[in-house]
């Protein structure tokens, strides 16, 4: 969720019914050393609790120096550690699930950052670095051995990256062979994706990403499924433009660079108009705004004139540069 999972779109999901969420994933390194840009991505507000801050890195002593930094001075409710991400830069250092190719470094790291703090230890993993080493449920138990309290599976390997389908076959099959509780995650695009995980793998609870990117009331919606009740109707074009507007306003109090924080939210905006009618060209429009004021002309005069456009466009999805921006 690097570059999405920041703290004003992290407010909203919570207040459209999160019950949990998780940083963007963070280097070890840079925590440990006091970047300021990475420090000041640990930043998190009431309203975001209870929150994990997702760390990464290869070192067993510099993220377990990393995680007690992160204990002392954010003090989140846990600390979640990312043995997921695909991405080429980040696995080029054998970070996220780099680490997948040699279990007992992952092992290493996960007892290092357990002794270093007294909050709660997650993880984040894949079912293998490729197909010949895919092997979920020896991966998960060597996790939790090391002291992992909750794991999350996103059942594809490292080389599949997104490709594929995830199968949910593997979580039901670590549900069943773990004791700590487990999550599933891995293509939930609705709710009634989500009641399905659920159904079919009896996971303890849902990671939703990529999903929420532009419906933040996925949750609310999947909620309303999950506890019985009719599912709420997807915001009016109307609604969807204010959340949106609402999402930008925080994003833009949230830096202090507002330039650079209309033209870092342009890919949000993208995802906020997805299938809508005449998507295609709103969507070109949005990605070259530089403030928020032109962010309101261009939806201001969708509105006034949507009549022209027909029945909902076909949409592609994120380009490749952008799944990988927003790696889970």
């Amino acid at each position: 969720m690097a570059g999405v999972s920041e703290s004003p779109f992290r407010r909203l999901c919570r207040r459209f019914g999160a019950d949990v969420v998780v940083t963007e994933f963070l280097s070890a390194e840079g925590i440990r050393r006091e970047n300021p840009a990475t420090v000041s991505k640990l930043r998190f507000g009431p309203d975001e609790r209870p929150i994990g801050v997702q760390i990464f890195g290869a070192d067993p002593v510099a993220m377990g120096e990393a995680a007690a930094f992160v204990t002392d001075v954010f003090g989140p409710e846990f600390i979640d550690i990312n043995f997921g991400c695909p991405v080429k830069k980040v696995v080029r250092r054998n970070g996220g699930s780099g680490c997948l190719r040699d279990l007992s470094l992952v092992q290493e790291v996960i007892r290092q950052v357990v002794r270093s703090t007294h909050l709660p230890v997650t993880c984040k993993i894949r079912s293998g670095w490729n197909e010949e080493m895919r092997d979920p449920v020896t991966i998960a138990r060597q996790c939790e051995d090391a002291g992992a309290q909750v794991l999350t599976l996103h059942p594809r390997t490292r080389t599949q990256m997104y490709s594929g389908s995830a199968r949910w076959d593997e979580i039901a099959a670590i549900v069943g062979a773990l004791t700590i509780p487990v999550l599933g995650n891995g293509d939930i695009k609705t709710p009634e994706d989500a009641v399905r995980m659920h159904r079919e793998t009896g996971c303890a609870g849902i990671m939703i990403a990529r999903g929420s990117f532009g419906q933040p009331w996925i949750f609310d919606q999947t909620r309303d499924l999950l506890e019985g009740r009719p599912k709420r109707p997807d915001p009016s074009i109307e609604e969807r433009f204010r959340i949106a507007l609402d999402h930008a306003q925080m994003a833009a109090d949230y830096e202090p660079d507002r330039r650079g924080a209309a033209i870092e939210f342009r890919k949000h905006l993208g995802w906020y108009v997805k299938g809508l009618p005449g998507s295609a060209d709103i969507r070109k429009r949005l990605h070259a705004v530089s403030s928020l004021g032109e962010v309101e002309g261009i939806f201001d005069e969708y509105l006034r004139d949507r009549d022209r456009f027909g029945s909902t466009e076909a949409d592609v999805d994120a380009s490749p540069e952008l799944l990988e921006a927003a790696n889970t």
